[in-house]
């Protein structure tokens, strides 16, 4: 006969490992999941708890296995590794959920820098949150911060956009409204379009504008380029990019002086 196995009990029927509503599922057993920030160039940029995490692992998933294999070898850690990119992370991430409650350590790392932060990540702590279980996380290296504090620019309030839109319509509406929140902004470009967006920022932002723009970020070829906006597209625009690019925007000049100008009457 056909059905199903159902448990009793004093306040009525429910079957077996049914969720009743409002209820939190039960938290893994042994089982972790570990976010791991790693370095963004210099292989030196890790902490000694990240070193632990991935050691003591059962799986590492990474973004690509042969990018991590080489931090791994650096530091001596032969756990096992596993590929989680954004093309197979829906696909993935229940069965990796599964395995987390069945008792497996996983510790997740990106190509460089922190998991989340424009990078696979936030859809496997979402559904791991879901589940009970507690992601740890390892607080690493990261080209926002980095970029952030070498601009010289005002960081008591800035924005993070990520990557800008490609196609037109959305990339103008985009920058326009960074262009219209009076904050510090950064932004990740690739090498390929960041010529364009030197072009456009003096349009959004204002000629005078302050900009930094921050390449390859801790490695051999490190370069920090600061200028207006009116600059920077004069020299650079034309030149061939490589490499990991962020862009940092000051607020539009206009606004800066007005608020320096408010500071000055308080005061």
């Amino acid at each position: 006969m056909a059905g199903f196995l159902r448990t009793h009990s004093a306040a009525g029927t429910k079957p077996a490992g049914e969720k009743q509503p409002g209820e939190k599922p039960a938290a893994a057993t042994g089982g972790s999941l570990s976010i791991v920030g790693t370095p963004i160039g210099n292989l030196e940029d890790i902490t000694l708890r990240a070193l632990r995490a991935m050691k003591e692992a059962d799986t590492i998933l990474a973004e690509d296995t042969r990018r991590t294999r080489i931090l791994c070898s650096r530091y001596r850690i032969t756990t096992r590794l596993e590929s989680y990119h954004i093309f197979n992370e829906h696909g993935r991430t229940p069965d990796l959920i599964r395995r987390i409650r069945s008792g497996e350590k996983i510790v997740l790392v990106s190509d460089a820098g922190m998991p989340c932060i424009a990078d696979p990540g936030f859809l496997l702590v979402r559904e791991a949150v879901e589940a009970g279980i507690e992601p740890e996380i390892i607080p690493g290296a990261s080209a926002l911060i980095f970029s952030i504090a070498a601009s010289a620019l005002p960081s008591d309030r800035f924005a993070f956009h990520g990557f800008l839109p490609v196609k037109s319509g959305r990339r103008t509406a985009r920058l326009a409204e960074i262009a219209a929140s009076h904050m510090t902004a950064v932004v990740f470009e690739s090498p390929y379009r960041l010529s364009k967006l030197l072009k456009e920022i003096p349009e959004y932002f204002g000629g005078e504008t302050r900009v930094v723009v921050v390449r390859e970020a801790t490695k051999v070829h490190q370069e920090i380029l600061r200028g207006t906006a009116a600059e920077l597209a004069e020299t650079y625009a034309n030149r061939s990019w490589k490499g990991e690019c962020v862009v940092v925007i000051g607020a539009p000049e206009s606004e800066t002086n007005a608020g320096e100008r408010e500071e000055e009457c308080e005061s």
